[in-house]
């Protein structure tokens, strides 16, 4: 499949290893989740693209929730 951000067909897989946060000093001291994705980047432009797995995409919706920000895209 193309790279959707240049439509190149140069691209690789990896796996990554990311700490995602909510964003703000007030959550400065809360832990990331963790997340070790297999990633496919464009070896051209750079875009990666990645899934969150489910159990830790479960974790960062109840984290959200917690903090009583639902919000809707």
């Amino acid at each position: 499949m193309p790279c959707k951000s240049c439509g190149s067909v140069n691209q690789s897989k990896f796996i990554g290893e990311i700490g995602i946060h909510f964003p703000g000093l007030k959550n400065i001291d809360k832990p990331a989740v963790w997340v070790f994705p297999e990633l496919v980047v464009c070896l051209d432009c750079g875009t990666a693209e990645f899934d969150v797995p489910e159990a830790e995409l479960r974790q960062l919706a109840k984290r959200r929730r917690r903090r009583g920000r639902v919000t809707q895209n």
